[in-house]
């Protein structure tokens, strides 16, 4: 239990996503694109989405749970973390004229939800 937990964890420190908020924070003021309507609306919905993803319950509530949650917290950690990489991307197209930096350039469509069929 505890080698799942700790294997868990590190997986999760080792593949974090810093936040959108703090990518936009580095990128230059100086970019013509930073004054933009887009670049603000960027900007604002990651500043929202980092407020939502800090009322989400941790690792601390898989423990209260039980053992059996560790994986939907994982789970939701995993997703967190996708999101995160979008709208940091999403941020960068918006706010920067530099191309995409490695991390960021992926296809979104990756990250899209699968359609569900019901029988």
């Amino acid at each position: 239990m505890r080698i799942a937990m700790v294997v868990a964890l590190t997986a999760t420190v080792a593949g974090c996503v810093s936040s959108p908020v703090q990518y936009g924070a580095s990128l230059s003021t100086q970019d013509p694109k930073w004054a933009t309507p887009e670049c603000q609306q960027a900007r604002t919905d990651a500043m929202n989405y980092d407020a939502r993803e800090k009322e989400h319950p941790g690792w601390a509530a898989g423990v209260v749970l039980g053992p059996y949650s560790m994986g939907l917290v994982a789970a939701i950690k995993e997703h967190e973390q996708q999101q995160r990489r979008l709208l940091a991307r999403e941020v960068h197209l918006q706010c920067s004229s530099l191309p995409l930096p490695k991390d960021l350039d992926f296809d979104p469509k990756i990250y899209a939800p699968k359609p569900t069929h019901y029988p």
